[in-house]
């Protein structure tokens, strides 16, 4: 079975701001797969179905973004789950702009507390990730937990959500020929 990670914050509060991009599109995928509703179950909420020939789980921790590789555990516990291959971590990047994307197979945490927790977790920088571009503040008083922590603009959201499309595609082709394709088709310009 392969994991897609979706790396948010829970609650109302959190729903609608830069740091829940990747709970945006893990709804997206859920939704164009007919994967059903997230069910909560512990410090999870999960989407279970296939894509073509591949088993698939979409999890969103509930655990909060500092805590989110907590949910790995039982995973990582699972004879035939190897993270290299088999996990996905959407997630929110401000070195990006809004409508861009990046797909990636290693790299650091770069500062980012939910990928910090997933690297502490697997012990490795190496796992797969689908970076979502929220840009970075445009006045530079404002902090970046701020940032990240806010709405982004109208314009902002319709950039990155127009990119879903493409975003699905990018992981459609991580699910059937894995990262290395992913990339070489997906990261352009």
């Amino acid at each position: 079975m392969k994991l897609i990670l979706a790396l948010g914050n829970p609650g109302d509060r959190y729903r609608d701001t830069r740091h829940n991009v990747g709970w945006w599109l893990a709804d997206h995928l859920a939704s164009r797969w007919s994967f059903g509703a997230f069910r909560p179950a512990g410090a999870e909420a999960s989407a279970d179905g296939r894509v073509g020939s591949v088993d698939l789980r979409i999890v969103k921790p509930l655990t909060y973004m500092n805590r989110s590789g907590q949910v790995l555990s039982r995973y990582l516990a699972g004879p035939d789950f190897q993270f290299k291959q088999d996990l996905l971590v959407l997630v929110d990047d401000a070195a990006l702009a809004p409508g861009r994307f990046r797909m990636r197979g290693r790299g650091s945490a770069g500062g980012h507390n939910g990928l910090q927790s997933i690297e502490d977790a697997v012990d490795s920088r190496e796992y797969g990730r689908l970076r979502i571009g929220i840009g970075t503040p445009h006045h530079p008083d404002l902090d970046l937990v701020d940032w990240v922590l806010a709405a982004p603009s109208s314009g902002d959201e319709e950039l990155v959500l127009e990119q879903f499309g493409r975003m699905a595609l990018a992981t459609e082709s991580w699910l059937a020929e894995g990262m290395e394709s992913a990339m070489s088709a997906f990261n352009r310009g």
